[in-house]
C-alpha cells in the first residue's frame, strides 16, 4: 500500500504524539550540575603528588686550568698557580619520598666534588639546605636529606612498577627549563627498555609524557598519585621533548632509598657470584631455543651463592621469580631489585631441561680488608684512591675480578686522572713487580722511578703502557 508524502508525515506525527512524555525527557540534553560532569581532570592526582616534587639547586666551585698550570710554574710560584675557580650552578627536580624529607633525584643532577651546595625548593616556595645521603652512579640515582627533618613534609608513596602495563596513563611532574613546576600527561609507551645507554642498569619505563631539560629527577606518577619512576632522560635530536622519555622504575628507587636509610656508602645489592653475558643467536639455536631470550652463565665464583645453588657455566637463565629476562640488562635489574634478604627463584635451562633453582639473597662479602689508601706524590697513581679487591669491592665497582688492587676513584686534576686512570682499573704490575696489596702498591710508587712500566686490567683486557717519571 502506498501513501502520499503528506499522509506519511501525518502518520509519523501521530505516532510521536502518542509516545509518553518521559521518552522526550530522556532525549533532551540537560546542563551538568557539577564541574566533574563536564571535565575529566587530572587535578586530584596532581594535588596528591605535586607538593612532594621539588626543585634541586646545586652550586659548586669548578677549577679551571690555564696555560700557566704547569709543574715548572708551581715550583716557583707555589701549588695551584695557573688555576682559577668559578661558580657553576645547575637545576633539576626531585621527589620527597618520606615525611621527614628524604629526597630522590638523579645522580647527574647533584654530581660534584666535596663543597657542593644543595638547596631544595618546595612547591609552596619554602627553601631548605640539603645533604647527600647516597650517590650511585650505576643507577644514576641520588638520595638527599632535607636539613630540618624535625618538620613533616609532603611525600609520595612508591608503587610497584612491575604492575604497570603499556597504555597506562601517567603524569610527569618537574621543573623543565627552570620555568617552575610543570605537569604533563601521557601513557606508558613501553616497559623494560634495556638498550638506552644511560646507566649500568638498562631497564626503563618509556613514556610519551613531555619531559624536557630540568625534568631530570622529577616524578612519574600513576593515576593514584604514586611514584612509578624517576624521570631521567629523553631521546631528542633538538634537545626538547619528542615524545620519547625514560624513567627509572620505582622498584630500583626503593632499593637505593632503603640502602641510604640503612647507612653506608653504597647501595646494598645482592651478590650472585657468577658472570652473566648475552645469549647469542648461535647459542640459542644450539640449545634448542626458538628465540634469543635469556642470559648465559659465563663463569661461577667458587663458594658464591650461584655455585652453592648448583648453577654451572653454560647454564641459561630464562626468568627471575617468574619474570622473563630478555638480556643481561633485564636480568641485572630483576635480580638486583630483589634486595638482600630471603631468596630468589631462577628458571634455568641446562642441556635441554628446564629447572628451578633457589638462590639466597645476600650482600657480597669482604673476604679481604679493602685497606683504602690515597696515593700521593709524583707517580702515575698520584691522586688515586686504591683498595684491595674482594667480592664486595668488585660488586660496588661492577667488575668481575675479585683479587688484587683496584682504583676506587681519582681526584679531579690529579696526575692519575690526566693519565686516564679510571675507577675499576686493576693494577696488575708496576715495573715488572706484581701488585697484590694496596700497601705493596704504595711502597713501590714511593720509591720513584725514571720510567714507569704499567700493566693495568680494564674490562677483562690487559693494558700495558710506559710513562716517563
Amino acid at each position: 500500500m502506498h501513501y502520499s508524502a503528506a499522509v506519511r508525515t501525518s502518520l509519523v506525527l501521530a505516532v510521536l504524539l502518542a509516545l509518553p512524555a518521559a521518552v522526550f525527557a530522556q532525549a533532551v540534553k540537560k546542563a551538568p550540575d557539577t564541574r566533574e560532569q563536564v571535565v575529566f581532570s587530572y587535578a586530584p592526582v596532581v594535588k596528591t603528588a605535586a607538593p612532594a616534587v621539588v626543585n634541586v639547586y646545586v652550586r659548586q666551585r669548578v677549577r679551571r686550568d690555564s696555560a700557566f698550570n704547569n709543574p715548572i710554574f708551581e715550583e716557583f710560584f707555589g701549588h695551584g698557580f695557573g688555576r682559577s675557580e668559578r661558580a657553576q650552578n645547575s637545576l633539576g627536580s626531585g621527589v620527597i619520598v618520606t615525611p621527614n624529607g628524604v629526597v630522590v633525584t638523579n645522580n647527574h643532577v647533584v654530581q660534584g666534588d666535596a663543597g657542593t651546595e644543595i638547596k631544595i625548593a618546595l612547591a609552596d616556595a619554602r627553601e631548605f639546605d640539603a645533604k647527600v645521603l647516597l650517590k650511585d652512579e650505576r643507577t644514576d640515582l641520588a638520595v638527599l636529606q632535607i636539613k630540618g627533618s624535625e618538620l613533616e613534609f609532603p611525600y609520595v608513596n612508591l608503587a610497584d612498577a612491575d604492575q604497570l602495563e603499556v597504555g597506562d596513563m601517567v603524569l610527569a611532574i618537574g621543573n623543565p627549563f627552570g620555568v617552575g613546576q610543570t605537569v604533563t600527561s601521557g601513557i606508558v609507551s613501553a616497559l623494560a627498555r634495556t638498550r638506552v645507554g644511560i646507566s649500568d642498569y638498562q631497564f626503563f619505563i618509556q613514556t610519551d609524557a613531555a619531559i624536557n631539560p630540568g625534568n631530570s629527577g622529577g616524578a612519574l606518577v600513576d593515576m593514584q598519585g604514586r611514584l612509578v619512576g624517576i624521570n631521567t632522560a629523553i631521546f631528542s635530536k633538538s634537545g626538547g621533548s619528542q615524545g620519547i622519555g625514560f624513567a627509572i622504575p620505582s622498584n630500583m628507587v626503593r632499593l637505593v632509598v632503603e640502602s641510604a636509610l640503612q647507612g653506608g656508602s653504597g647501595v646494598r645489592r645482592p651478590w650472585l657470584g657468577a658472570n652473566i653475558t648475552e645469549l647469542t643467536p648461535q647459542i640459542a639455536d644450539a640449545v634448542g631455543l626458538d628465540r634469543t631470550t635469556g642470559v648465559l652463565v659465563a663463569s661461577v665464583t667458587e663458594g658464591g651463592p650461584a655455585a652453592n645453588a648448583g648453577i654451572r657455566p653454560g647454564d641459561i637463565v630464562l626468568a627471575v621469580d617468574g619474570k622473563s629476562v630478555s638480556d643481561a640488562n633485564a636480568f641485572q635489574y630483576r635480580f638486583t631489585t630483589k634486595g638482600t634478604s630471603g631468596e630468589v627463584s631462577l628458571d634455568v635451562l641446562r642441556t635441554g631441561t628446564r629447572r628451578k633453582v633457589s638462590i639466597p639473597l645476600m650482600v657480597a662479602p669482604e673476604t679481604t680488608p679493602r685497606d683504602l689508601r690515597d696515593i700521593n706524590g709524583n707517580n702515575p697513581f698520584g691522586g688515586a684512591k686504591v683498595a684491595n679487591l674482594s667480592p664486595a669491592v668488585a660488586e660496588e665497582l661492577s667488575i668481575n675480578e675479585t683479587s688484587g688492587v683496584v682504583v676506587v676513584e681519582t681526584e679531579a686534576y690529579s696526575v692519575a686522572r690526566r693519565l686516564g686512570i679510571k675507577a675499576g682499573d686493576v693494577v696488575a704490575e708496576i715495573n715488572g713487580e706484581k701488585i697484590e696489596t694496596t700497601r705493596g702498591l704504595e711502597k713501590i710508587v714511593g720509591k720513584g722511578a725514571r720510567v714507569w712500566r704499567l700493566n693495568i686490567r680494564r674490562g677483562g683486557q690487559s693494558i700495558r703502557t710506559v710513562i716517563a717519571g
